[in-house]
């Protein structure tokens, strides 16, 4: 008795207002994913005067496109002279690259490179827009519009707007008709390679494909970003982080159609906060182990979000036949409005005209607590945990947990997924304790929500 009730009185300080006790090495689990945590700031220079300010006497110099020949006025073609005002910017210290405000710059596939000279900054006031038609776009660039490379300490900043003019593109997709063939399309705007690099403020709407990759980087923060498109263009993510580390996105708002956030292979150390997602299809892990590839993603932080008539909510997403592991990840304080599936994994993600078979191998999923997670659903299974029978997800971890549907008619389904629930957990997932695996033959029709 006298052991049992000190582990009572542990977890009730380590969680206060939970009552209940559990086991030793479930409170260890708990310790882990409460206490995971990622580093936020880093020293890169912002200024603290509107670029317009900037002269001689703050040591920068103005680089400002319009000197360049650009026209801004949405029609004549102004890639040359982002060009040469890039390669002149890039070469000197301590520079701002100005796209001025109130003016509209078309501009065509281009890759601005690095390396560049110290404290470049990016002011962004001005829109940039992409051509509209896909048959007049450059053949050497089919995934990416605009496309930045092998920078440091680099700042973006600014209220202007990046506009990928996608709706040609959407029209064109396999997605909305099945009779066009399935062609990539690009991203709109590309950061890869890059390091301590800050994005704030800036717009990017209407994108061809992805809205705003983050590729190959280390410490990168972005705050106060909105990422818009229509809720029916196809695989338009909104932000989509691959192959990188140390990245933070807070106060941002995002609507899409596609998920609003994704992280993929290679990527750790990742804090999302106070973030707004809808239209979409959620906020997502994934996907990953396609056609039996490698994905790794751990340390994931998901603190403070307001879901809205999205398709998913929480979503880990693994094809069948993949290798890797998703650990230690942590959504916490979230509130889902008219939301599909509220929390969901699903190891039989199968984005594919056809049905994908049955395979034994896997991405291995663990250590994932969801924490704090209210609202309403409009399925019927509020939580869905359909793991694969060879290599069951683990350690699951819910606590603090309300949803609703309209109906009150809601459950939680489990297939190969072990964990455990304190606090309130609702509806209940005891099946999570269970070893009895609910048949799962139906998820491997699954595609792209």
């Amino acid at each position: 008795m006298a052991d049992t009730c000190s582990c009572c009185l542990l977890l009730l300080i380590a969680t206060a207002g939970v009552a209940g006790c559990v086991r030793g090495d479930r409170f260890s689990i708990i310790d882990e994913l409460e206490t995971l945590d990622i580093e936020e700031d880093f020293d890169t220079e912002v200024p603290v005067v509107p670029s317009w300010f900037i002269n001689e006497r703050d040591g920068k110099t103005l680089v400002n496109v319009d000197s360049f020949g650009a026209a801004g006025d949405g029609i004549t073609d102004d890639t040359q002279a982002f060009v040469k005002a890039w390669n002149t910017a890039c070469s000197m210290a301590k520079s701002v690259f100005l796209v001025p405000l109130g003016r509209r710059y078309l501009v065509n596939a281009t890759r601005f490179k690095g390396p560049c000279a110290e404290k470049l900054i990016i002011q962004m006031d001005g829109t940039i827009v992409a051509p509209g038609d896909p048959k007049s776009w450059d053949p050497n660039f089919p995934r990416n519009w605009l496309d930045f490379s092998k920078l440091n300490g680099v700042v973006f900043q600014g209220n202007g707007v990046v506009d990928g003019s996608g709706s040609q593109w959407w029209a064109a997709s396999c997605k909305r008709n099945k009779t066009n063939p399935c062609r990539s399309a690009p991203t709109a705007f590309t950061i890869d390679s890059s390091s301590s690099i800050k994005v704030k403020g800036i717009t990017i709407q209407n994108s061809q494909q992805m809205n705003f990759v983050i590729s190959r980087c280390d410490s990168v923060r972005i705050s106060e970003v909105l990422v818009s498109a229509p809720g029916d263009s196809p695989n338009t993510d909104g932000i989509h982080i691959t192959e990188s580390t140390n990245v933070v996105l807070q106060d941002s708002k995002i609507g899409t159609g596609d998920d609003c956030v994704s992280i993929v292979n290679g990527s750790s150390n990742i804090k999302m906060k106070r973030i707004y997602c809808g239209p979409g299809h959620g906020i997502s892990i994934g996907s990953l182990g396609k056609d039996g590839s490698m994905g790794v993603v751990t340390k994931v932080v998901l603190d403070n979000a307001f879901l809205r008539d999205t398709t998913n909510g929480l979503r880990i997403k693994t094809w069948q036949g993949g290798m890797g592991y998703v650990r230690a990840v942590r959504f916490e304080n979230i509130r889902v409005e008219n939301v599909s599936n509220p929390i969901i994994i699903d190891q039989f993600y199968c984005d594919s005209p056809s049905a994908c078979q049955n395979q034994t191998s896997a991405v291995k999923i663990s250590q994932i607590m969801y924490r704090n997670i209210s609202g309403t659903t409009t399925s019927q299974k509020a939580m869905r945990f359909a793991c694969s029978d060879t290599v069951p997800c683990s350690n699951i971890v819910l606590t603090n947990i309300d949803l609703e549907s309209e109906d009150g008619s809601v459950e939680t389904f489990c297939n190969s997924a072990q964990g455990f629930g304190y606090g309130v957990v609702h509806p209940s997932a005891e099946c999570l304790n269970s070893d009895i695996n609910q048949s799962a033959p139906t998820l491997l029709l699954h595609t792209e929500l």
